[in-house]
């Protein structure tokens, strides 16, 4: 045991939950509608600068990347993020959400126009996964994938 590390006595246990996605859009009533209407999402709260979307055991919180002060800034090229909510933010994200039925969900979204250009088919990953790209409205990318459960791969990843 290093000798830095020191043993604590306690009574609680801690957990840690899921990690959320929070993407940056343009427009979040726009971006929800889209969720809604073309990935298939439920939308669970929405007001003008904030929405949580989800569907199944995946949620995404899309966060209003407003900020227009950047165009003005002097300091722009040496300090382009100040706010952190710069409007050019707006769909440079990602995420990624495991899907069991992986080839389902690829042919409903296929049919809805939302898939990433040439990622018409799922593929096969070196890291065991199975996997597809789809875009929001701003373009934050969406990968939909599945374990592919192959001989010397970490279940647990």
């Amino acid at each position: 045991m290093p000798a830095d590390l020191v043993l604590c006595e306690t009574t609680t246990v801690i957990h840690i939950g899921a990690a959320i996605a929070a993407l940056p859009v343009g427009s979040v009533p726009g971006a929800a509608a889209y969720y809604r209407d073309r990935l298939g999402f439920s939308i669970l709260h929405e007001d003008a600068g904030f929405a949580i979307v989800a569907r199944g055991g995946a949620e995404i919180h899309l966060w209003h990347a407003s900020d227009q002060g950047w165009r003005d800034r002097p300091d722009f090229a040496t300090n382009p993020v100040y706010s952190g909510a710069e409007s050019f933010l707006a769909g440079t994200a990602s995420c990624r959400i495991a899907v069991d039925g992986i080839e389902d969900l690829l042919n409903e979204l296929s049919a809805r126009d939302v898939l990433l250009h040439g990622s018409q088919s799922v593929g096969e990953t070196h890291y065991g996964t199975r996997e597809f790209h789809a875009v929001d409205s701003d373009g934050n990318l969406l990968t939909f994938y599945s374990r592919a459960h192959r001989a010397g791969m970490d279940a647990n990843l």
